[in-house]
């Protein structure tokens, strides 16, 4: 059984700085691109950034410039940070993985339980 357990998120005044940390646990054939998606109050989820298992990277405009993310395959773990924060950056934050399975080597979509981010003005 794979899990993806986030840590941090929190309150956080605009122009601020706030770090989320997601580690994955269980067993696979391979644990592949990660990710973090948000989804804003009354709206869907977006996509916010990636990070393959090489270390290349991708991000929504919107993160660009002031969102890093980061990955420890040794832990299993993507970090992102988060600097200067604005208000429509309030969203519950979710952790994303693409792991194939080590029986029969099919990828699947797993996610973490969401975190909130709340930045205030």
């Amino acid at each position: 059984q794979v899990q993806l357990e986030e840590s941090g998120g929190g309150l956080v005044q605009a122009g601020g700085s706030l770090g989320l940390s997601c580690a994955a646990s269980g067993s696979w054939f391979s644990l592949n691109a990660m990710c973090w998606y948000r989804q804003p109050p009354g709206k869907q989820r977006e996509l916010v950034c990636t990070i393959t298992s090489g270390g290349t990277t991708t991000y929504a405009d919107s993160a660009k410039g002031r969102f890093t993310i980061s990955r420890d395959n040794a832990k299993n773990t993507i970090h992102l940070q988060m600097n200067s924060l604005k208000p429509e950056d309030t969203a519950v934050y979710y952790c994303n993985a693409v792991i194939s399975s080590p029986i029969d080597r099919r990828f699947s979509n797993y996610w973490g339980q969401g975190t909130q981010v709340t930045v205030t003005s």
